[in-house]
C-alpha cells in the first residue's frame, strides 16, 4: 500500500489547535493522493494500491457529565467512545472550531485527532476546476478503481440521521449526523445541481418553486451590491458570477453558464456565511428532497420553503398568505427514511419570525392579519394532477386533515429539515382556488406573480433577519434532537 506519512494520534484541550491538526492531516492525505493521480495521468502504473485517510476526531468519556443543555448540541450522551471523519477543514473551519469548543467545555477531556478508518475516494480529493477523467484514456479509466479508491455508496448512507444505525460491538458511536465521504459527496452534487460552489452557501436558505422569485431576488441582489453600506458583501449566481459590493473587498469574476442547472442558486453573501442563499427547485417533492439531502451537510441554522399553493377553503383570497403550522404527507419520497406516524412539528422561533415578518411587511397587526393570512396545515402530494382524480378523492382526506393548503414540496423540505436536524418553515401564497373554480389561467396568473412576488419575498428576507437577530442558540432546536443525539449540530 502506498500511503502518505504515517500520523500518530495526538490529544488536545484546544479547539483552535485541534483544527490545525485537522487542517494539516487533512492537506497532506489529500496531496498524497493528487500527488499520485498525477502520476498516474501521465503514465506511470503505482507497484502498490494507493490509499489517503480522512482525519477523524474521537472524544472519551467515563462519566455522565453535565453539560449546558440549553443548547441541543455540543455534548455527547453519555459515558464512551465517539467518533467521527471530517473533511473539507478550509470550507468548514468555524463550524468544527464550535463544535470542539463545546465538546471541551461540556466534558473536560481532550479531544484525540488522527487518521481516521475511512479512505478519501481519488475523485473527493480533486480541486474545484480537475476534472480527471477527461486526462485519460480508457484504459487508464476501467483500471483506475485497481490503484485508487473510488466513492463507496455503502459507506455513505443516513443510517444515523435515520436512526437507524448500530455501531458494532467496540465500535466508537458516532459523533456527527454524516461521515466524511457523505458530506464530500454532497459537496459534489452541490455544484452539479446549482452551478455554484459549496463555499458561497449562506447559513439562511429560501426555497422556492417558482422563476418569478428568483428573477426578483437577483434584481434585489443587484440593487445591495451598489449601496456601500449594504451588510451584504457580494452577490453570487450560478457559474460562480460574482458581483461584489460597491466600494467592498470582493472581486468580480466567473462565468454565466451557456444553460441554467437542474436547481441554480443565489447567494447574498455576509460575513460568515450569515447570508442568504435562494434556491428555484423547481416543481416536485423529488427535488426537494434531493437538494435538501445535499444542503443538509452544510448545517444550515434554516430553511424556509417561499412558494405558491392551492388554497383549499373558500374564504381565502388568491394572494393569501399561508403559515404552516403541521403537513399532511402524500409526497411519498420519504416514506423510508421518515416513517409517516413521525409527527413533523411546528417550531416557535419560525413561527414566530415569519408572522412577525408578514405583519411589518403587510403593516397589519392582530386582528387584522387575519385578512390575509392563516395559520393552519398544509398538505403536499406528489400528484400535480390530483383534481384529475375520481371523487371523492383526495379532497375528502384533506378536510379530514383540516388542510388549508396544497403544493408539492413543503412537506417535503419540512420533512427533511426533520430528519436532517435543521429548523425550517414554510409561508406560501395562495395562487389558485381549484376546489372553488378558480383555476390558474395565463393572465390571472400573470397579474398575480407581478402583484405578490415582491412583497411575499420581502417577508422571507425579513424572517431571515428576524431570526438571525435573535441569535443561533435560540433557533436550533431541542425538538428536533433524538434520545441518544449526535454531538455536533
Amino acid at each position: 500500500m502506498i500511503e502518505a506519512s504515517f500520523v500518530p494520534r495526538q490529544s488536545f484541550d484546544d479547539a483552535d489547535a485541534a483544527l490545525a491538526q485537522v487542517m494539516a492531516i487533512y492537506q497532506a492525505q489529500v496531496g498524497h493522493l493528487r500527488q499520485q493521480l498525477q502520476a498516474y495521468i501521465s503514465g506511470q502504473v503505482p507497484a502498490q494500491r494507493v490509499r489517503a485517510w480522512y482525519p477523524s476526531v474521537r472524544v472519551q468519556t467515563d462519566t455522565v457529565a453535565m453539560p449546558d443543555t440549553r443548547l441541543s448540541f455540543g455534548f455527547v450522551a453519555g459515558p464512551g467512545s465517539f467518533e467521527t471523519t471530517l473533511t473539507r477543514p478550509d470550507l468548514f473551519a468555524d463550524y468544527y472550531r464550535e463544535q470542539f469548543r463545546l465538546l471541551l467545555r461540556n466534558h473536560g477531556v481532550a479531544l484525540d485527532i488522527g487518521l481516521g478508518n475511512q479512505p478519501i475516494p481519488v475523485h473527493f480529493s480533486l480541486a474545484e476546476a480537475d476534472h480527471v477523467e477527461g486526462n485519460l484514456n480508457a484504459e487508464q479509466r476501467l483500471r483506475l478503481r485497481d490503484h485508487f479508491d473510488l466513492p463507496d455508496l455503502a459507506a455513505m448512507d443516513d443510517g444515523i440521521a435515520n436512526g437507524t444505525f448500530e455501531p458494532a460491538p467496540r465500535e466508537p458511536a458516532p459523533l456527527a449526523l454524516f461521515t466524511a465521504p457523505r458530506v464530500d459527496y454532497s459537496l459534489h452534487r452541490l455544484r452539479h445541481y446549482t452551478g455554484t460552489a459549496p463555499e458561497h452557501f449562506q447559513n439562511f436558505v429560501l426555497f422556492t418553486n417558482y422563476q418569478f422569485y428568483i428573477d426578483e431576488f437577483i434584481r434585489l441582489g443587484h440593487q445591495l451590491m451598489q449601496s456601500p453600506q449594504s451588510d451584504y458583501t457580494a452577490f453570487v449566481e450560478p457559474g460562480n458570477v460574482i458581483t461584489p459590493r460597491e466600494g467592498g473587498e470582493a472581486l468580480a469574476s466567473g462565468t454565466p453558464p451557456p444553460r441554467l442547472p437542474q436547481m441554480p442558486a443565489y447567494h447574498l453573501v455576509r460575513e460568515g456565511h450569515g447570508g442568504i442563499t435562494m434556491v428555484n427547485i423547481g416543481v416536485g417533492p423529488a427535488n426537494a428532497k434531493t437538494i435538501t439531502d445535499h444542503i443538509a451537510v452544510l448545517r444550515p441554522h434554516v430553511w424556509l420553503m417561499l412558494g405558491h399553493c392551492a388554497g383549499l377553503r373558500n374564504t381565502q383570497q388568491l394572494g393569501d398568505y399561508v403559515l404552516a403550522h403541521g403537513y399532511v404527507r402524500e409526497d411519498h419520497v420519504l416514506d423510508e427514511e421518515l416513517p409517516l406516524w413521525v409527527p413533523i412539528p411546528a417550531l416557535a422561533e419560525v413561527q414566530v419570525a415569519l408572522e412577525q415578518a408578514v405583519a411589518e411587511v403587510t403593516q397589519l397587526a392582530g386582528y387584522e392579519l387575519k385578512k390575509v393570512m392563516r395559520t393552519g396545515t398544509v398538505a403536499s402530494t406528489d400528484n400535480r394532477n390530483w383534481e384529475l382524480l375520481p371523487h371523492p378523492g383526495p379532497e375528502r382526506r384533506f378536510s379530514q386533515s383540516r388542510a388549508i393548503a396544497l403544493d408539492m414540496e413543503s412537506a417535503t423540505i419540512a420533512a427533511n429539515g426533520f430528519r436532517f436536524r435543521v429548523p425550517y418553515g414554510t409561508l406560501l401564497c395562495v395562487s389558485d382556488k381549484p376546489l372553488h373554480g378558480e383555476i390558474k389561467l395565463p393572465g390571472m396568473a400573470n397579474h398575480f406573480y407581478r402583484e405578490r412576488v415582491d412583497q411575499h419575498l420581502r417577508i422571507g428576507i425579513r424572517a431571515v433577519e428576524l431570526l438571525r437577530e435573535a441569535g443561533v442558540s435560540q433557533l436550533h432546536s431541542r425538538k428536533l434532537r433524538g434520545f441518544a443525539e449526535v454531538a455536533f449540530q
